[in-house]
Formats: structure tokens, sequence, C-alpha cells
């Protein structure tokens, strides 16, 4: 989980590095994304890690950061059909973007492709999540 979170804290700097956004809000997002795997592997794993950010006074950016980034979001109906709080945890600005693609571009330690992803994502996922995922790359790329 700390190498995965190093992976994904170097490759979003990278690409905040070359994007008008917060450079230090994408820093600190992407090195806490996964900090609610401390408690759990599901994908309750960040509303969790969004509550710890926000116990500990974190900036309120930073936990929706860590909330927003599995695949690239869950509405909030998608949520409560997980069991989760039923809240929208879709990224919407350009750092809850990034941190959100670049998580789908780091399986383990080895960065990926979107290619790769989405054709894992197409293997497990809904078609709906799989656009959206694809939707998110290309709004990123564009940044």
């Amino acid at each position: 989980m700390i190498a995965h979170s190093h992976v994904v804290h170097d490759l979003a700097c990278q690409y905040a590095a070359l994007r008008p956004v917060d450079r230090e809000l994408v820093s600190w997002g992407a090195a806490l994304h996964d900090i609610g795997r401390s408690q759990t592997h599901s994908l309750a794993h960040a509303q969790i890690g969004a509550d710890i950010c926000r116990e500990y006074g974190l900036p309120e950016e930073v936990a929706r950061i860590v909330e927003c980034h599995i695949g690239a979001g869950l509405t909030a109906e998608e949520c409560r059909a997980e069991g989760l709080k039923p809240i929208d945890c879709v990224p919407h600005t350009p750092e809850e973007k990034i941190v959100a693609h670049v998580d789908n571009l780091v399986r383990g330690t080895t960065i990926i492709s979107i290619e790769e992803r989405l054709e894992t994502a197409t293997a497990t996922l809904p078609d709906i999540i799989v656009r959206r995922i694809a939707a998110l790359a290309a709004d990123v790329e564009s940044l």
C-alpha cells in the first residue's frame, strides 16, 4: 500500500507539473489517497480515508480527493447500492480528477496504460463505469 501510494504520488505530481492546478493539493491528495486502507480494503476505504483526513483537520479539498479517487468516482446512488454513505464521490475539480486518473494508471507499483486499465475494467465493471473511466482519462489528458 505504501509503495503504491508513492508511485501514485510521483505520477500525479508529474501530471500536475504540466497543468494549471494546485500542485500542493495534488501532492497531498495523492500521498493520502489510500489512507482508508489502514482500516479496510473494500470500496469503503475512500470514504473512510476522507473521514480520517477530516478527523485530523486536513483541508476539505484533500479529503475530497481521497473520497473521489475510486475508479472515476461513484455517484450517490452507486454509493448507496454498494452500501456506502450515499454521497457524490465523483471527481469534479482538476486536482480530484488527476489523482483518480493516475490511480487508475497504477496497478500495484506498475504504471500501466489507460488501454490496459480499460481492458481490465471492461472484464469486471459495468459499461457505465468503464465509460466514466475513459471520459475521466480524456478529460485529464486534455487539461
